[in-house]
């Protein structure tokens, strides 16, 4: 038996005022995703385990794939690292990244830089070539990860990830210099090193071609380099090893991949996924059908939803969904006997306050065995009502291997 699980990153919603007191999910045409819900078994769950604690993606996701956070995560910025195909050693420290948009006194105008994607592989080869740190024991490497997404890693002796962000996380609002948060020598020293990465990134990029060109068009440059979430490098089970699945990951934004990497999943490319609402939705979902026979699970993941969430862009959101319902509905009329399909969102995005919030997302699952439960629609509200209930994000995974008969009986 075999199975693939579907992640639609922050579709879950709350009742939107613009869509008369429904949700996305409840308003979109999405005859397929209603359609899988009629066959299968559908409930809730706490991404934390826990009711009222708000989940990142990156959080989430370890939880729903049967890790601890609690005990394992350090930080995204190692986890956006290995998804570049960095390999992680003890001691680096990682940071995640954003190209973004700065005047000359490093006030924040856009921290995405208009979501830049053409000339970026220009701009992280000019970071890696002009850039020298002062300290020649320690050595950098930069790379993009999709769009303004993109990682930092340090290599070297004295180094600690307990420092801040960089981040405002407001624009109109000056790009943060980077502090120690114990006053430690290691600490105090890697804050310095990135707050002058980052005045370098300034130099390096302001007059690029690139961005000459993106401001004669009218778009903003990606003129600096945003660091945060930094990271020690963890230490994950190996996911084989934990749950007996060979798996594989199928994914466009490094996060993701980087999960994988670091669970020793295999991370599929597939052409077109760009980790934006322009992915290629279908071919990821064909993707995963082709490779099902190669392995047990398949973790195919879409972000674009999450993305025009923390934008507020409900038309978007919609149109997105209703794009992805197609996919859901090829994957379902080519799936092999003896095989599972989980969908559900990873945590809730509200589209009214551009934030994760702690509302359980839903979750279906369809396969050999499974209960048909009365739920009839894929909505947060008729997800309440089915016979898997509210669950735990770390149960998913045992609840499946029991359905897929990789369990064994305690006692007598």
């Amino acid at each position: 038996m075999s199975a693939i699980m579907i992640v639609l990153d922050g579709i879950a919603d709350r009742p939107l005022k613009e869509l008369n007191g429904k949700t996305v999910l409840e308003v979109a045409q999405i005859p397929n995703l209603h359609r899988v819900a009629k066959n299968g078994m559908l409930g809730i769950f706490d991404p934390l385990n826990v009711p009222g604690r708000r989940a990142g993606s990156d959080t989430a996701h370890l939880s729903i794939l049967g890790y601890d956070p609690y005990e394992v995560y350090t930080g995204r910025g190692p986890i956006e690292v290995a998804g570049t195909g960095i390999k992680l050693e003890k001691g680096d420290v990682s940071l995640r990244c954003n190209y973004c948009t700065v005047d000359e006194k490093f006030t924040l105008l856009n921290r995405t830089a208009g979501y830049i994607r053409e000339g970026i592989d220009e701009l992280e080869k000019a970071i890696n070539e002009e850039i020298n740190l002062s300290d020649h024991d320690v050595q950098f490497t930069f790379r993009n990860g999709a769009d303004y997404r993109c990682v930092l890693h340090f290599r070297g002796k004295g180094l600690s990830a307990n420092i801040t962000d960089t981040d405002p996380w407001k624009e109109g609002a000056k790009i943060l210099e980077s502090q120690s948060k114990d006053g430690m020598p290691e600490s105090i020293k890697t804050s310095a090193l990135v707050n002058e990465f980052v005045k370098k990134s300034y130099e390096v990029l302001n007059n690029h071609p690139v961005n000459v060109s993106r401001r004669k068009q009218g778009k903003p440059p990606g003129n600096l380099i945003m660091p945060r979430g930094a990271g020690n490098t963890p230490e994950f089970e190996n996911f084989y090893e934990k749950w007996k699945l060979k798996g594989a990951v199928i994914a466009g934004i490094s996060l993701i991949k980087g999960l994988g990497a670091l669970m020793g999943m295999d991370i599929i490319e597939v052409p077109g996924a760009t980790g934006y609402i322009d992915s290629d939705f279908m071919a990821k979902g064909q993707k995963a059908i082709e490779i099902l026979s190669q392995y047990d699970f398949v973790l195919v993941h879409i972000e674009g939803t999450d993305e025009v969430s923390h934008d507020h862009m409900i038309k978007e959101k919609i149109e997105t969904l209703e794009r992805i319902d197609l996919m859901i509905g090829w994957v379902f009329d080519h799936l092999p006997d003896n095989t599972f399909l989980i969908i559900l969102s990873d945590h809730t995005t509200s589209s009214a306050l551009g934030k994760h919030t702690a509302d359980p997302p839903p979750i279906m699952i369809f396969g050999p065995g499974i209960f048909k439960d009365d739920v009839q629609l894929f909505t947060e509200r008729e997800a309440r009502k089915g016979m898997l209930h509210r669950i735990k994000a770390n149960e998913i995974i045992p609840i499946l291997l029991d359905y897929m008969n990789k369990t064994t009986k305690f006692g007598a």
